[in-house]
């Protein structure tokens, strides 16, 4: 990939936007370390301009961007980085840095994933979720099963809070089956687009 990074002096504007819903998350600035930084640690990474140093997003709040790709522009000299925010992006506290957006009702399952994946990778003695990981994928399988047969029983019978309560707890148990197994819901998705192709 061709990048100009000689007409900001070393540096190129990088927006960043959401790999799941297409918002815009933050804009920062990268030199060609950052660059490379991200692509090899898959961690979104700027040149900090005010610290003068490399920044990796995340390094403190644990708030990381989950580097998915990278593109320039037609002029080579900005880029357009899609990532999965692993929690708030903005410092602030909000989902961007531009303020809070309106969300879709889908999105709260693209946060959710974030912090299965948090449960996964920061473990925690409380966290029912890491408890599911460390006893390994087939107690993890196991639970899936045992909530399909649940939504499937409560199927049968008239009580709709007894319905919808189950079929949250599956779909949430199938979210941490998926990383157990290295997948998240986008590649799920991806494969039910080829499909309909």
């Amino acid at each position: 990939m061709k990048i100009d990074f000689e007409k900001g002096s070393g540096l190129v504007p990088a927006i960043v936007q959401d790999v799941a819903n297409g918002n815009v998350l933050m804009l920062g600035y990268m030199n060609e370390e950052a660059v490379d930084k991200t692509r090899e640690s898959g961690k979104v990474t700027f040149f900090s301009r005010s610290k003068g140093r490399l920044w990796t997003k995340g390094e403190t709040s644990g708030n990381f961007l989950n580097f998915e790709s990278m593109t320039v522009d037609c002029d080579f000299d900005t880029l357009l980085i899609k990532a999965s925010p692993q929690g708030p992006v903005c410092h602030t506290g909000d989902d961007t840095c531009f303020g809070d957006v309106e969300k879709g009702s889908f999105d709260f399952l693209h946060q959710l994933e974030g912090i299965i994946t948090n449960r996964k990778e920061n473990q925690s003695d409380k966290s029912y979720t890491s408890s599911l990981f460390r006893k390994g994928i087939n107690k993890v399988a196991q639970k899936v099963g045992e909530e399909a047969v649940e939504l499937v029983i409560e199927a049968k019978d008239d009580n709709d809070e007894l319905f919808v309560n189950e079929a949250a707890d599956l779909l949430f148990h199938y979210l941490i089956l998926l990383q157990a197994k290295g997948f998240q819901l986008k590649d799920i998705l991806s494969v039910l687009q080829d499909r309909h192709k």
